[in-house]
């Protein structure tokens, strides 16, 4: 007999921000943050590429312009570290930012289509740059693609101007 029941060792159990690198938001920064890296707990699939020896803890960070994906086991052996290029992001970033604007701009506004149409269209971008999520830490960390949506929403927030 086979389960489809996830492994508990695949999964992220902590995420925390290096306030060093990354530095303190503005509180509406701060509370985009808190509730990115709740969801992110809430449920995520998150599996280091030959290492079986989880749950994780996740420390994200800036090394010279790069994100740096600090992972260690939930007891704090570390596993690795992965730096990752936000070159390829800053497209997607942009496009994300703009189509929000759109959207907040459009609740106070436009009509339930239109508000609906602009949605749609977050939401495909949104899916866009947690596919190029997936790619980047492709041979590195697997992660399914809802926490890659909750790992976008976190860089994301790091960047939101607020």
């Amino acid at each position: 007999m086979t389960s489809d029941a996830p492994d508990p060792r695949q999964r992220l159990a902590a995420v925390t921000l290096d306030e060093e690198s990354i530095g303190r938001g503005n509180p509406d920064q701060e509370h985009e943050r808190a509730i990115a890296i709740y969801d992110i707990l809430e449920s995520n699939r998150f599996a280091v590429a030959n290492h079986d020896g989880g749950p994780y803890a996740l420390r994200l960070g800036l090394v010279e312009n790069k994100l740096a994906f600090q992972i260690a086991t939930e007891s704090g052996e570390p596993v690795m570290t992965h730096l990752l290029s936000l070159t390829p992001f800053r497209g997607v970033i942009r496009d994300y930012d703009m189509i929000c604007d759109s959207y907040f701009k459009a609740i106070r506004t436009a009509s339930p289509t239109q508000i609906e149409a602009i949605d749609m269209g977050r939401r495909g971008v949104h899916n866009e740059a947690s596919d190029l999520l997936r790619q980047r830490l492709e041979g590195k960390v697997e992660i399914d693609h809802n926490t890659a949506r909750r790992l976008f929403t976190l860089i994301f927030a790091l960047h939101w101007k607020g």
